[in-house]
């Protein structure tokens, strides 16, 4: 399971231009799910997501000894399903999607980890599944980490 993680000042996903997930301050992750991905991967993620201390203190310090989780916090996640995140750009000019479980494999998993997440107490908002999606968000610092299981 790989995951983009951002600290945002805002971020939301239409589909079709209707709103179907947004949030305000908090963390947006863009996740993508590989051919062999399981419950150890759901959970070690749910718990990086809701758990590394990333986001601002309650004093808006971004010093590193300030920083806070989004479980201890209560700020809010936006996650949204990235198969593209998989794709293996080494050779010609096409990507492979090989690396990316088809969606038969990923959106259980992925619908594991929304709930995952929410079992740290925080609040969680989606994309939709498979959709042609518009994601916009603020970065906050910019403020990315990679992560991967």
């Amino acid at each position: 399971m790989r995951s983009v993680i951002q600290r945002v000042k805002r971020a939301s996903v239409s589909v079709d231009g209707v709103v179907v997930g947004e949030i305000g301050a908090g963390l947006c992750v863009l996740v993508g799910v590989t051919h062999g991905d399981g419950a150890a991967e759901v959970d070690k993620t749910a718990r990086k997501i809701a758990q590394l201390h990333l986001l601002r203190g309650p004093d808006g310090s971004d010093d590193a000894g300030a920083r806070v989780s989004a479980e201890e916090s209560g700020a809010p996640v936006l996650l949204v399903s990235q198969f593209t995140l998989y794709a293996d750009v080494r050779k010609g000019r096409k990507p492979s999607w090989s690396k990316a479980a088809g969606g038969d494999v990923a959106e259980p998993l992925f619908d594991q980890l929304v709930e995952a997440v929410r079992g740290y107490g925080v609040p969680v908002e989606t994309g939709q599944f498979g959709a042609m999606m518009d994601v916009e968000l603020v970065n906050d610092g910019p403020f990315t980490i990679l992560f991967e299981t």
